[in-house]
């Protein structure tokens, strides 16, 4: 007689599966790639220098004070170097391991609700898609924001509409609102704030929520966790610290910073971008959540007695709270969207909070279309992804012929850019997804087979990520990051404590992390800070473009080349270099043992 298998080790299997996936996807090859600049450069130097001085509170880059992030990030980050070594990999497992967190969390918050078929889709859209693969693979803030903007927004969530043993819950969304800011500042705070709002004022809820989650209690919670940080470096550094901080929050919003202003349009090719292919069912899925809003008129999710504000959780899991849920992901999608393109500063990352509510939707959505035959844009969908990836296809295939136009431009920054080719990966990469496409449409077109266009999506993603990871990655590494960071690890080893190191003709940061010292910057028109170094007793080491070679001051003319890295040079005032045995790790080219 045949035993059905147990709910339990259902969600175990599908546990074992996304762990497993996250794992290869986050963590293959995380250590083989230099660290790129600006952000990856910065933050892994700050967590470095925070190890190496001791000082767990005031952040520092380069060794003078770095305001512009909060300390929760430097501390993992500093926490995984001594763990782990002082290397790329180390520096990157922070965000891959919070970004694991954030795919087990995903299926189990939307398991709860609506069941593990939608649970395991919503984690592996979630998973499977460039941006989220791209953050929990780089040493920046953002992957343990959203890690905790998700905890909290779903904690909020359980502590609302879940059971009575589930409202402690709210607890947690409060504390986990001052992790959140912890890690990245304000928007920690603000994107739960802004989504929570917009939610219970299109319910029309804010009576209830007054009364029942606890918000004046929960404010303190929040305080106590994240404003101790921001007190001491308000205490220790004054009006430089508030100055500071002032631009890198209110300023960013209301006006562009270095350059990222972009378009107000600019969210709209990222979002497409970054959440394909499941871009393609997206606004589909916004639009069946705001149908059934409308629908319901504007009530999703309120029963009479709630209106009456009397605490209601339901014992079980209802269609009313499903359709609740559903309105409060689109409410998160649109509140976050918006409130980052009012932003006067943007950057592609920043949009990455509205990931988790978009998997969540669209999985909502794409299980709905499979089972309901009646569902509104069920083939349009399907067109719409393939669309999509087709023209990422012609993308990909048409980027080794484009790539001679525009690599001259980058001859400053990558000297050695116009030789280089593109190799096999873009157009590997290419058939990945003319193949993925055309077998959404095989199986999304045919009612039968429908539900093989979800795997046939995934799959091909997975392996374009794979594809790039290892075919696209190693050649970018090797001819655009790693060169300059070589020779300033070099020059580390070789300078004592009171010689000095510059980078001249591109600011850089992550030579810093590979030198383990302070660096002198010289941006081109800025010889004179040569000269006076020149001119100091000790060594000087300088790394720069070969192009730049002829633009040193006269008194530069004694420097001897030591070593050339594809189109870099590392001068020196002494003719010899070493780099002793048993020393620290060299960039990732030069160490691809992770």
């Amino acid at each position: 007689m045949h035993t059905p298998a147990s709910p339990i080790s259902g969600h175990m299997v599908n546990l074992v599966i996304l762990i497993l996936l996250s794992g290869l996807l986050f963590f293959l090859g995380l250590g083989s790639m230099g660290l790129t600049d600006r952000d990856e450069g910065r933050n892994a130097e700050a967590g470095r220098e925070m190890l190496e001085t001791g000082n767990w509170v005031s952040p520092t880059f380069n060794y003078e004070p770095r305001f512009a992030k909060p300390a929760l990030v430097y501390w993992l980050m500093s926490l995984s170097y001594r763990w782990l070594g002082i290397d790329e990999f180390a520096a990157r497992f922070p965000s891959a391991a919070f970004g694991g967190v954030l795919i087990v969390l995903q299926y189990l918050f939307v398991s709860r609700f609506c069941g593990a078929v939608v649970g395991l889709l919503s984690a592996l859209m979630l998973l499977l898609n460039i941006e989220m693969i791209g953050l929990s693979r780089m040493a920046l803030t953002d992957g343990v924001l959203i890690c905790f903007t998700t905890l909290s927004l779903y904690s909020f969530w359980l502590g609302f509409h879940g059971r009575q043993n589930e409202r402690g819950w709210r607890w947690i969304c409060y504390l986990a609102m001052g992790m959140a800011t912890l890690a990245k500042g304000p928007v920690g705070f603000l994107v739960p704030l802004v989504t929570i709002a917009l939610y219970l004022t299109v319910t029309k809820q804010w009576r209830r929520f007054w009364h029942e989650g606890t918000p004046v209690a929960g404010l303190l919670l929040f305080a106590l966790v994240a404003l101790p940080w921001y007190l001491v470096m308000w205490s220790l550094h004054g009006a430089q610290y508030a100055a500071s901080a002032q631009a890198n929050t209110v300023g960013r919003f209301l006006s562009p910073m270095e350059g990222h202003g972009f378009t107000i349009l600019f969210y709209v090719p990222v979002l497409l971008l970054g959440f394909f292919p499941w871009s393609g069912w997206l606004p589909f899925a916004w639009y069946q959540a705001y149908r059934s809003w409308r629908k319901d008129g504007g009530a999703i999710g309120i029963s009479r007695d709630a209106q009456k504000s009397t605490p209601v959780v339901p014992a079980s899991t209802s269609h009313r709270t499903t359709a609740s849920l559903e309105w409060f992901a689109a409410a998160w999608v649109f509140g976050v969207f918006m409130f980052f393109t009012l932003s006067s500063t943007r950057l592609a990352h920043y949009i990455g909070p509205l990931f988790p509510a978009a998997a969540l939707l669209t999985a909502m959505y794409w299980h709905r279309t499979v089972h309901d035959v009646q569902t509104r844009g069920r083939r349009a969908s399907i067109h719409t992804m393939m669309i999509m990836g087709f023209i990422l296809a012609i993308g990909f295939a048409s980027l080794p012929s484009l790539y001679p136009s525009f690599a001259g431009r980058l001859v400053k920054e990558f000297p050695l850019a116009p030789t280089m080719t593109l190799g096999s990966g873009p157009y590997v990469a290419s058939a990945v997804l003319l193949v993925g496409m055309a077998l959404v449409g095989y199986f999304g077109l045919s009612e039968r087979r429908r539900a093989g266009a979800f795997w046939a999506a995934g799959g091909s993603l997975a392996l374009l990520a794979l594809t790039v990871i290892q075919l696209v990655i190693p050649g970018l590494n090797r001819y655009f990051i790693t060169p300059p960071q070589i020779l300033s690890y070099a020059a580390g080893l070789n300078l004592t404590p009171t010689d000095r190191l510059i980078v001249y003709g591109s600011t850089r940061p992550s030579n810093v992390f590979y030198a383990r010292r302070k660096v002198l910057f010289v941006a081109e028109g800025e010889e004179a800070a040569i000269r006076e170094a020149l001119s100091q007793p000790g060594q000087t080491m300088v790394v720069l473009p070969e192009t730049f070679k002829s633009k040193l001051p006269a008194e530069a003319a004694t420097l001897v080349p030591l070593l050339r890295q594809h189109g870099y040079l590392l001068l020196a005032s002494r003719s010899m270099v070493a780099i002793p045995e048993g020393t620290a790790s060299p960039p990732a080219r030069a160490n691809p043992g992770h």
